[in-house]
């Protein structure tokens, strides 16, 4: 595979860049390179150095470049573990435990790498243990940054700002972005234009000495949008019109649009209502996520400050009927901690939860509704003859579109998505554009009680079927501390609810069968009960777990609002108040200053 790779051209041999620190690994890439046992290639731009599952061979070194690390598993979302920046190596894991790689590393950028046999690089350990040791370091040093919750290699430090539009000029409204990441402490500087002409020793330099380098392109620089295009590890298009210009040039390169490492951020005036048209938004800039911004609102700029810095709070909420009105009690327990919340996401009922939250409701707006729309009268009263569900689910429709009619997902004030559950195709469906309510209804059509929805030939059923806390399709989507809050849990159904009522009559005449028959809570329970692979996937994708105590509470109990909210908030003030780092700091990115503090000793 290298050999294909490997060109007569390149670097003088046995020669390191000035950036790339003088360490035993960095000697021995020099002089193995030298002796002929080194190979040097360059890799292009969206290339792969290596796949998950191939054979570790060589231990990689890398020259100049970025590469980004990013694992896929089986009915997972892509998740992008991190940046490989020079002078660090690549695949050392696998080589030293014999095993395949269990990551894909991508180049981001046009990357030179150094790759040394496995046979060479153990001869050259056993005779420079230093060589071992330094491996070891860096070894230890990226599991404990794993389990620690940061990213095993390196987080995205250059970051690009362009002009989607013809509108004012965004330099500075990076400059506020910019003071705010510093105001967290870490050192930023911000260079648009002025910078085209700068010898590549000046990027290299200025991207070694901050924490962070933002680099802006206004409208009409083609010429440096390109440069930073190629130059950055993560991009944010900026756009200020209502609807997107007919055509917006990419810039990104091909590593960063098929890695989903763009984002798009859409500036509107400070008395405009929700935002409209933002999915158009995101089909002209090939953005995979949106973040709306008020003209003068800091509150928006500092919630992508914490994306940029691994602070954005991202809060999963579980399925379970009736339970997830535990979720309000839980948004409650935040909220007086002043906890922020940059990220929502759901399946069945919690989906209903939070997307309230992602509206931008208050605490007394979702009481309030959630109250009207299922504690006052059961959703799920229409019962009809089954022949595709138990109720004819008009009821449900009827309010959801009430409460979230004509919302597009990518026009919410937060980034949300919901997951329902795909039964033609056999996998989970992640719902992050489109109609809410639609989004919603399929979210929560629990099979046999509600009627699915049909989307194309496709048939959807309750996320709760195939994803039912989806915390882990959270950590794809964002890098930041994940808060999680599972529903399950606990006895919901026994013996005693299977058997057929005594009397029918009785049955009818106290209003029991509003809650539908015993046959409702046994497919409300079997919908929701996960499998303890995926359980556990999900509860490890946490970094706060909240489990309520709900076993008195009936999944289908409509009315048992107070004790479970009541719960849920019980629940989310112990596990908030046993931290002793706040939320949002429990994956907060070391800055340089504090990196040198704790780096390891490295022997040379």
């Amino acid at each position: 595979m290298v050999s294909t790779r490997a060109s007569v051209y390149g670097p003088p041999v046995g020669t390191l860049p000035n950036n790339v620190a003088d360490t035993a690994l960095s000697r021995l890439f020099a002089r193995e390179r030298r002796e002929g046992s080194a190979t040097w290639f360059s890799l292009p731009g969206g290339s792969h150095l290596f796949t998950a599952g191939e054979a570790a061979d060589y231990l990689y070194f890398l020259r100049a470049g970025r590469l980004g690390a990013f694992r896929r598993e089986e009915g997972q979302e892509r998740q992008f573990l991190g940046i490989i920046r020079p002078g660090e190596a690549a695949g050392e894991m696998a080589l030293v435990a014999g095993v395949a790689h269990s990551a894909n590393v991508v180049a981001l950028r046009d990357s030179e790498i150094l790759a040394l046999p496995r046979a060479a690089f153990f001869a050259a350990a056993d005779e420079d243990p230093h060589i071992m040791t330094e491996i070891a370091q860096m070894m230890i040093a990226r599991l404990r940054q794993a389990a620690a919750g940061h990213s095993p290699t390196g987080d995205p430090s250059v970051y690009g700002f362009i002009a989607a539009d013809a509108g004012p000029s965004i330099r500075p409204l990076v400059q506020r972005l910019a003071g705010l990441v510093e105001a967290m402490g870490y050192t930023v500087d911000v260079a648009g234009a002025e910078a085209l002409m700068a010898p590549t020793e000046w990027f290299s330099s200025v991207e070694a000495d901050h924490d962070f380098v933002f680099y802006v392109g206004e409208h009409g620089q083609g010429a440096w949008s390109q440069v930073v295009g190629r130059q950055v590890d993560h991009m944010f298009r900026i756009g200020f019109g209502k609807t997107p210009p007919a055509a917006i040039e990419t810039f990104a390169s091909e590593p960063l649009l098929t890695q989903h490492l763009v984002d798009l951020i859409l500036v509107s005036p400070k008395d405009s209502q929700r935002p409209t048209g933002s999915g158009a938004w995101l089909d002209a800039s090939g953005a995979a996520r949106v973040f709306h911004v008020r003209e003068g609102d800091l509150d928006n700029l500092k919630r992508i400050a914490r994306v940029i810095t691994g602070q954005s709070v991202g809060l999963a909420l579980s399925g379970g009927g009736a339970r997830a009105y535990a979720h309000i009690g839980a948004i409650r327990a935040l909220r007086e901690r002043n906890i922020p919340i940059d990220f929502v996401g759901g399946s069945s009922m919690g989906a209903v939860v939070g997307a309230g939250l992602a509206l931008g409701w208050d605490q007394e707006e979702m009481e309030t509704r959630v109250r009207k729309a299922f504690v006052e009268s059961s959703p799920l009263d229409d019962i009809a003859i089954p022949l595709i569900a138990m109720t004819q689910g008009i009821k449900v429709r009827e309010r959801l579109a009430e409460h979230f009619d004509d919302i597009d997902i990518s026009d919410m004030p937060l980034p949300f998505f919901c997951i329902s559950s795909n039964l033609t195709t056999g996998v989970y469906q992640l719902h992050r554009r489109g109609e809410l309510a639609r989004a919603l209804r399929a979210s929560i059509s629990l099979p046999g009680v509600l009627p699915p929805v049909t989307d194309g030939a496709n048939v959807l059923v309750d996320g709760a079927v195939m994803k039912n806390f989806p915390a882990d399709i959270m950590r794809s989507l964002q890098l930041g501390p994940i808060v999680g809050v599972d529903v399950t849990r606990g006895r919901s159904i026994t013996a005693k609810d299977v058997f057929r009522p005594p009397s029918f009559w009785k049955w009818i005449t106290s209003g029991e069968w509003r809650s539908g028959p015993p046959i409702v809570g046994l497919l409300m329970r079997a919908a929701t009960v996960t499998s303890g692979r995926d359980l556990a996937a999900s509860r490890e994708a946490t970094d706060v777990l909240i489990t309520p105590k709900l076993e008195g509470i009936d999944i289908r109990n409509w009315r048992a609002y107070e004790p479970a909210v009541e719960a849920g908030y019980a629940a989310a003030c112990a596990a908030l108040d046993s931290l002793e780092t706040p939320v949002q700091e429990l994956r907060r990115r070391n800055s340089r200053w504090e990196e040198m503090r704790t780096a390891p000793i490295v022997f040379g």
